[in-house]
C-alpha cells in the first residue's frame, strides 16, 4: 500500500478533518480500532468515506468491479428457527410453504446451467423432517449433473442443524459435504454478533461464536467461505463494528472470508418495527466495512438487498462486486424487495461501467473469466 502520495490531494478536501489521521492509518495497511470505526460511523462527511474507502478497494483489487453468472437455488422455506426477523420461513402447513425436491431442485439447476450459470448458491430453511443424507444427495446429484458448475452452499446455521441431526462433529459434516460436492459456503446466519440481538431476534439461531467456529473450521478444511452482517432492524453502531472486528479477527486467525457482504435489513412481513435503512446508512455502511476489514479481499453491494442504483454507487464506496445474475431470489423478496428477480450479464456490465470500474465476469473464488475493457 505504498500509493499514499496520490490521496494527499484528496485528504485536504474533507471537511472533517478527524477523518485525515484515520486516512493514513487506512492508506499505511493498519488496523482501524473501534474508536475508529465509531468516528467514521458518526462523520457527516459521506464525501470523505466514500473516498477513504473507494481509494482503498483500488489499492486491493484495482480498478475492477466483479460478477459471477449464478444461480440461487433454495430448496425450502420450511424452517424450525422461525427467527423474528426472517419474512421467508413457514411452518408445515402454511400455505405458501414449499420443500423441493431433487427432481425439481435439478430442474431449475438445468435451465440455469443452459445460460451458461457458473455458481449454483444454495440456501434455505431447516427442514423439520430432512435427514442429513438429504443434504448431501442435493450436493451428489447436483456435482454428477453439472460437474463444472461450482456449487457454494450451506450456511453455519444449516450446518449446525445437520450435525445436531446426524450427531457428526461440525467437521465431519463439512467433510461429507465436500465429499459429495461442496466447494465453498455462503456467509449468511452470521445476522449481527451480539447476545442481545440474538436473544431477541432469533434465539434458536447459531450462536455468534458457533458460526465463527463453524467457518474458521471450514477454512482449515480448504473451504472457502463469505461473512455478512444483517443491518438496521434494532442494532446499535456499536454492535455493528464489534460484529466487524470479530470477522476481521476470525480472517487473521483462520483465512479464508473471499468477501464480506452488507445485508440491509427489510422488514416487510416481519414483526419488526422498523423502517428499513435508507440510502445513506447502505453507503456508510458499506464503506466502513471495507475500512475497517482491510483483510477480506472483496466487499460485495448486493444489489438484490440495495436496489440497483444503491448498489451501482457503492461501487465508489468501497465495494468491488455485484454478486451475479441470481435468477431466482426468494428470502429478500419475500421481506419485501422492490428489486428484480435477476439481471442478465450485459446489465451488470452496464451498471459497472457507469460506474467508473472495469467490469470483470469471475467465477464463484474471484478467477477472472472475462475483462470487459
Amino acid at each position: 500500500m505504498g500509493a499514499f502520495a496520490e490521496v494527499e490531494g484528496v485528504l485536504d478536501h474533507f471537511e472533517d478533518k478527524a477523518l485525515i489521521p484515520i486516512a493514513e492509518r487506512v492508506f499505511e495497511g493498519r488496523s482501524l480500532s473501534f474508536e475508529d470505526g465509531l468516528i467514521l460511523y458518526r462523520s457527516r462527511d459521506l464525501f470523505a468515506l466514500g473516498s477513504m474507502a473507494d481509494i482503498l478497494s483500488r489499492m486491493i483489487n484495482g480498478p475492477y468491479a466483479y460478477f459471477v453468472v449464478n444461480r440461487h437455488i433454495n430448496p425450502t422455506n420450511l424452517c424450525v428457527n422461525q427467527c423474528r426477523f426472517c419474512a421467508f420461513c413457514r411452518r408445515r402447513g402454511d400455505e405458501d410453504a414449499y420443500e423441493l425436491s431433487i427432481e425439481e431442485i435439478l430442474q431449475k439447476a438445468q435451465e440455469a446451467a443452459a445460460l451458461g450459470v457458473r455458481e449454483f448458491h444454495i440456501v434455505g430453511g431447516l427442514h423439520p423432517e430432512w435427514p442429513f443424507e438429504y443434504y448431501i444427495e442435493i450436493l451428489r446429484e447436483l456435482k454428477k449433473a453439472h460437474p463444472r458448475v461450482h456449487i457454494k452452499a450451506y450456511t453455519a446455521v444449516e450446518v449446525e442443524h445437520m450435525a445436531r441431526i446426524s450427531g457428526l462433529s461440525i467437521e465431519e459434516v463439512l467433510i461429507q459435504l465436500r465429499e459429495a460436492g461442496l466447494d465453498s459456503m455462503p456467509g449468511g446466519g452470521a445476522e449481527v454478533f451480539s447476545q442481545r440481538i440474538r436473544d431477541a431476534l432469533c434465539p434458536k439461531k447459531t450462536s455468534s461464536q458457533d458460526w465463527l467456529n463453524i467457518h474458521m473450521v471450514a477454512h482449515r478444511l480448504g473451504i472457502k467461505t463469505n461473512c455478512t452482517l444483517l443491518y438496521g432492524h434494532i442494532e446499535t453502531i456499536e454492535e455493528r463494528l464489534r460484529h466487524l472486528i470479530l470477522l476481521r479477527e476470525a480472517q487473521e486467525e483462520a483465512p479464508g472470508f473471499l468477501a464480506f457482504i452488507p445485508l440491509a435489513f427489510h422488514p416487510e412481513n416481519t414483526p419488526i418495527p422498523a423502517r428499513g435503512t435508507s440510502g445513506i446508512d447502505d453507503l456508510k455502511t458499506v464503506a466502513v466495512s471495507r475500512l475497517m476489514l482491510h483483510n477480506i479481499p472483496h466487499i460485495k453491494a448486493y444489489w438484490v438487498m440495495l436496489g440497483e442504483k444503491t448498489a451501482q454507487v457503492a461501487l465508489t464506496f468501497g465495494a468491488d462486486d455485484l454478486e451475479g445474475t441470481v435468477v431466482e431470489e426468494k428470502i429478500t423478496h419475500m421481506a419485501g424487495a422492490l428489486s428484480p428477480q435477476a439481471l442478465p450479464k450485459r446489465r451488470l456490465v452496464h451498471l459497472i461501467r457507469r460506474a467508473g470500474k472495469i467490469p470483470v465476469e469471475r467465477d464463484a473464488l474471484y478467477n477472472c473469466l472475462r475483462v470487459y475493457h
